[in-house]
């Protein structure tokens, strides 16, 4: 075995004595130098009324994880947000058989948005993935995930089911253009070609999502997310997923009847994506209306010119008593109101709506402009006061 050679002094004989310290634990220690760390994945799932699935799925989950170690080190971060069954129960007594799993609870249920918000504070990770209790979308997307954000060095990766390469299974029809028609619309609102904006499956660069204030506790913190990112001139990427429902007849009860307590909540996430389609963009909420209002007064002023024009040719012909031009101009007016009204009422009024969604359009401008300065420099200082 190599040694190395040392010396020591010897207290009671005041002499230097040879002593081999094996070199066992400075060879050790030199291999740990040169080997890479591995990254820390930490992957956060929500659960609200999961007992049904919670153990094979997280058993799922902690399987495929654990096919991933030769490449990251990794924590599963159980979120239970105030179920009303033994989810909580049974996901901490899944933790204490699997020592990567941690659980944190809520007391009453606070929503989708508050629930990750919790998983992020409590992740220890270099990544940070999110999926859903459910699998909607399969273990096997996190892999995927990871190579993109690390080949990419992106903040974001979204998983999309609806770019190309995408496929979405058993997801209901109404459900499905709901969803569609959400993603199309924010995805025109923020002037980029992203397919998925409320998708919850994601990877994101844990410097950068710890940089973030986020406010949103239902599903409107994923629009949020990206809001932010926007604003910060973060990179977000995608990659084809496959979204893939539970066929009806083979989930549980309970779980049934968690689907139809979400179809009722479909208004109030309508307006969440009304509102975040504002944000980020909020200028096309007043000048496109305007434009559509401009025209329409074009059209209406267009016509009662026509009548006025009509007017005047008539009392020229007729030998007008009005002598000055003024007047027979005011006598033209006056007979084609008469006998077209609604052309003037409808192109004056248009004409006013247009000119002042116009200018509350470069009002939003401005404001957007104020606003973007502002969050730039309270995240700086979030960041500096969390670190």
């Amino acid at each position: 075995m190599e040694r190395v050679s040392a010396y020591a002094t010897n207290p009671e004989s005041n002499n230097f004595e040879k002593f081999e310290e094996p070199a066992v634990a400075r060879s050790a220690e030199r291999s740990e130098r040169s080997v890479p760390k591995k990254p820390l994945v930490s992957l956060v799932t929500p659960a609200y009324n999961e007992a049904l699935i919670l153990e094979k799925n997280l058993t799922i989950l902690c399987e495929y994880m654990a096919s991933l170690e030769d490449e990251y080190e990794w924590e599963l971060i159980v979120v239970n947000d105030g179920s009303r069954d033994n989810t909580g129960a049974l996901a901490e007594l899944f933790a204490r058989k699997h020592s990567k799993v941690r659980v944190v609870h809520h007391e009453v249920n606070s929503g989708m948005g508050q629930a990750l918000r919790t998983g992020f504070d409590n992740a220890l990770g270099d990544y940070v993935v999110v999926l859903d209790m459910d699998l909607s979308f399969a273990p096997s997307h996190v892999e995927r995930l990871l190579d993109k954000i690390r080949a990419t060095h992106a903040d974001v990766v979204t998983a999309s089911p609806y770019m190309g390469g995408g496929k979405v299974s058993n997801v209901p029809f109404i459900r499905l253009m709901l969803s569609v028609g959400a993603n199309w619309f924010l995805g025109f609102a923020t002037k980029k070609k992203f397919t998925s904006i409320t998708g919850m499956a994601r990877v994101y660069d844990a410097e950068f999502l710890r940089s973030l204030n986020l406010r949103s506790k239902g599903m409107d913190i994923n629009p949020e997310v990206l809001h932010k990112a926007a604003l910060l001139e973060a990179r977000v990427e995608e990659i084809p997923a496959h979204l893939r429902w539970i066929p009806q007849n083979d989930q549980p009860k309970s779980k049934r009847r968690k689907s139809s307590m979400t179809t009722m909540k479909i208004l109030k996430h309508t307006w969440a994506i009304v509102f975040f389609g504002f944000l980020f963009r909020p200028v096309m909420f007043f000048v496109i209306p305007s434009l559509l209002f401009f025209a329409i007064s074009l059209y209406s002023l267009g016509w009662a010119s026509i009548h006025s024009w009509t007017s005047y040719q008539f009392l020229i012909a007729q030998g007008a008593i009005a002598t000055t031009f003024d007047d027979r101009i005011s006598q033209a007016v006056a007979q084609a109101f008469q006998s077209s009204p609604h052309s003037f009422v409808i192109g004056g009024m248009a004409l006013m709506i247009a000119i002042q969604l116009f200018s509350l359009g470069v009002l939003s401008v401005q404001s957007k402009q104020y606003f973007e300065e502002v969050f730039n420099l309270g995240t700086a200082i979030y960041k500096s006061t969390r670190n």
